[in-house]
């Protein structure tokens, strides 16, 4: 069986549960622009492009993205002794195909009842959320492969109908151009990154050359008439592939080396057990000041101040760890590349008008997978010493079910709340910062309750 790795799956949790808060607080003049995407503030949520920093909302994606790199290498070492490699080529590319139908799906889903005034639209998504549920989970108990086989066809066709049938409030029907963007750089990811990963299994520097080439490719796509700008504008099938989406391996290929420094750092940990947990604590709110400093100086534009106040911080982490640690143990490794990768974001910061996610920035790729090493290591040295393990419990149970938390809120609970009547109520606690905070919470912690229900039960979603 796989190993779990908790601090891998709490990464995976927090992130997760993030964009939850982040989609379901107050929208309009009720919160500081710090509780939003910093490209779209309040009052009113217009895209500004040019605005420079990052908030907390910003991360939460790459943080997802890097999680999903790091488990490649873990899902994968296995498979790969255990199957034929056309069977590894038939489980990358079916993962790719699901979430990309999963895209699809819920977004058809969600546009279908946001854009009705009738309330019992609603119960679609709850008919979805069953389809999906049936489509995906991973049965804890024996079944006939024959009807488990049935049920996924079944709730596929089923789902299939209700894509056909739906008429928009705009009128239009179906469209394959209707989707989840998240899910679908996610799909993406998942195929590119782990065929990348598989071919440079033995050597991460040639998985590391990969970025020099996208990276070649994006900058050179200025001239119409060269062959990177047919490149980067070929798409088989609009919307689903998209060149642009291979920026986030610039997040991702780091998170794969991530994952084979997981298992390493494992291995030695179960020799050495004897760090000072005090130290333990200290290293831990460090590694998590370092990414508080870098939220407000970006945000603020305190460029300089940052970078001086992160190199600080750098070394003192770096001092700490030494102590904890032997030089040579594969906990360094994580500290020097979130360290080198988090100073090479900054030095990039000036480069396209400053830091962004939208439209992401080389600054904001280094950033922000260096905060996500830096941060994967705090959760990595507090399991290894059993320190905070509730809260790190529960973000890792959030974390092992990412599917159901992500569509649980749009598919179940606010479904839910409009068939009942009290959607009129919770949207009261918009009124000012704290109930509109707390309406996030609330929110948040209701999906929450629903994926920590699917994980007790032992009902995982797998693509």
């Amino acid at each position: 069986m796989q190993k779990r790795y908790e601090s891998l799956d709490a990464l995976r949790g927090l992130a997760i549960l993030g964009m939850v808060l982040s989609g379901s607080i107050a929208f309009g003049n009720v919160l500081p622009a710090w509780m939003y995407h910093a490209q779209v503030p309040p009052p009113n949520h217009i895209f500004h492009p040019e605005l420079p920093g990052i908030t907390w909302v910003d991360l939460v994606f790459p943080f997802f993205l890097f999680s999903m790199g790091a488990a490649i290498p873990l899902s994968f070492e296995n498979k790969l002794k255990d199957q034929p490699w056309y069977n590894t080529a038939w489980l990358i590319a079916k993962r790719g195909l699901l979430l990309c139908f999963f895209a699809i799906f819920i977004d058809h889903v969600k546009d279908y009842m946001y854009g009705s005034e009738n309330n019992m639209v609603y119960l679609f998504g709850i008919l979805g959320f069953v389809l999906l549920h049936v489509l995906l989970v991973k049965w804890p108990f024996a079944i006939n492969n024959k009807i488990s086989v049935g049920l996924k066809l079944s709730s596929l066709i089923i789902a299939a109908i209700m894509l056909w049938q739906f008429h928009f409030k705009d009128g239009s029907g179906f469209k394959i151009t209707r989707m989840d963007i998240i899910i679908v750089v996610l799909a993406n990811m998942a195929v590119f990154a782990s065929i990348i990963w598989i071919i440079t299994k033995y050597n991460p520097i040639h998985r590391l050359l990969v970025l020099p080439v996208v990276m070649g490719i994006f900058l050179s796509n200025t001239n119409n008439i060269s062959w990177q700008h047919e490149l980067y504008n070929f798409t088989p099938i609009n919307g689903l592939y998209s060149f642009y989406y291979l920026k986030y391996l610039f997040i991702v290929i780091p998170g794969t080396i991530a994952g084979e420094w997981l298992q390493a750092y494992s291995r030695e940990t179960e020799k050495n057990n004897t760090s000072d947990k005090n130290k333990i604590i200290l290293l831990a709110l460090l590694l998590v000041s370092i990414i508080v400093v870098n939220l407000i100086g970006l945000f603020q534009r305190y460029l300089f101040v940052n970078l001086i106040g992160s190199i600080i911080l750098i070394v003192v982490i770096v001092s700490i760890n030494r102590k904890l640690n032997n030089v040579n143990n594969a906990s360094n490794y994580f500290i020097q590349a979130g360290s080198y990768l988090l100073l090479l974001g900054l030095i990039f910061e000036a480069y396209e008008g400053g830091i962004k996610k939208d439209h992401s920035t080389y600054s904001y790729y280094f950033v922000t997978s260096g905060l996500a090493f830096l941060l994967l290591y705090a959760f990595i040295v507090l399991e290894s010493k059993e320190l905070l393990k509730v809260p790190i419990n529960f973000l890792a149970n959030i974390g092992k079910n990412p599917m159901v938390a992500y569509v649980s809120g749009s598919l179940l609970i606010t479904p839910i709340l409009h068939l009942s009547g009290l959607n009129y109520y919770f949207n009261l606690l918009n009124a000012n910062a704290f109930s509109g905070f707390l309406k996030g919470i609330i929110y948040t912690g209701l999906v929450a309750l629903i994926t920590l229900f699917f994980v007790k039960k032992k009902y995982f979603w797998k693509t």
